[in-house]
């Protein structure tokens, strides 16, 4: 792959039993439009998938040089990133997810991004997009600014710098200076190792030219599930560098917390107004929210939205609580969330 002139970027990809949506996948990044004397390979890191994904890999393979399956045992995304890293030939390093579809100028913005910022790691906006109206309204809860608490990851017109990125892409030498992804997050490992960075004198840079839409979960269990790991694995990361990467991460934690200790003190003979106040503005407060993501061309899901921005506050409450437990308690995270969910 390399000549005289010619320069390689690496897409890296981690993935496990994904079937049904790696040859769509791997098509669509064959199909990437690179600067001039770009080339690109591709690096699908297989988690031991038992649905055929490692023989339609294989297929895939065969048919293109620039696709290399790498084995992943650790089956996480974690270790598939450093899997595929290890392997990697190129001097910039793109990541990429099989749940996301990219503009066709995706990895060149992403390059022309790092060569303008300087920074140590850029990354387009975190936009979603539902098709089904549960998947419509976890989108539309997504994308508000009121619901993510600010998140500049998820403002579509932002361009400067950030406490994280979606996916991000590198130049070789950021991973010699801060080093690879942390192998004992199943999740957030991305939101660790741009703490990390920034922590280590680097800078995060997000791109509005950097387009791309995430597929969100279909159902509320899905996304309970989902954040009920996000939260879960948050205090992990603020355990090894002593902070969280944004405040914002540390209010569903007090919320839940808040409602099981007031519950907590009415069982043993508290006023009971206290506990149903604090859950009665919280449910005023979603109410609000609901009102305000419907607002902004959604009124058709506003019927939906309050579950669905109760099982997101919800499952990372609960995943930030049962984290800190685990952590206080012998530092490990437990099986059950050392398990991928989709």
């Amino acid at each position: 792959m390399s000549g005289q002139g010619v320069r390689i970027v690496s897409v890296i990809v981690p993935c496990r039993n994904e079937r049904l949506h790696i040859a769509a996948f791997c098509a669509s990044a064959r199909a990437q439009q690179l600067p001039p004397g770009w080339v690109l390979e591709l690096l699908i890191a297989d988690g031991d998938s038992d649905d055929g994904t490692r023989g339609e890999l294989q297929r895939l393979a065969a048919a293109d040089p620039r696709i290399r399956q790498l084995d992943n045992p650790g089956r996480i995304v974690s270790c598939g990133l450093n899997r595929a890293l290890a392997a990697a030939q190129g001097e910039v390093i793109v990541r990429m997810d099989v749940h996301t579809r990219y503009a066709p100028d995706y990895v060149a913005q992403c390059i022309a991004a790092l060569e303008r910022s300087g920074a140590a790691v850029v990354g387009g906006p975190w936009r979603a997009e539902g098709r089904a109206p549960w998947q419509r309204a976890i989108a539309a809860a997504f994308q508000s600014r009121w619901v993510a608490g600010g998140a500049r990851s998820r403002q579509l017109d932002y361009e400067g710098e950030a406490d994280t990125v979606y996916l991000g892409a590198w130049r070789r030498d950021t991973f010699e200076r801060f080093g690879g992804f942390d192998e004992q997050l199943v999740r957030n490992q991305d939101d660790e190792h741009n703490l990390r960075i920034t922590r280590g004198g680097g800078r995060v840079w997000q791109s509005a030219r950097i387009r791309s839409l995430y597929e969100p979960r279909g159902s509320v269990k899905a996304l309970f599930r989902q954040w009920l790991q996000y939260g879960y694995w948050k205090p992990f990361v603020m355990r090894k560098h002593g902070q969280p990467a944004a405040l914002r991460q540390l209010v569903p934690g007090i919320f839940v917390g808040g409602q099981l200790l007031l519950t907590a003190l009415a069982l043993l003979g508290a006023p009971w107004a206290l506990p149903l106040a604090w859950l009665a503005a919280y449910a005023g407060a979603v109410g609000a929210l609901s009102l305000l993501v419907a607002a902004d061309g959604h009124w058709a899901l506003l019927p939906r939205l309050p579950v669905v921005i109760a099982a997101h506050h919800v499952g990372y409450g609960i995943g930030t609580l049962l984290g800190w437990w685990d952590v206080l308690r012998h530092g490990r995270g437990r099986e059950w969330f050392s398990k991928l969910t989709r």
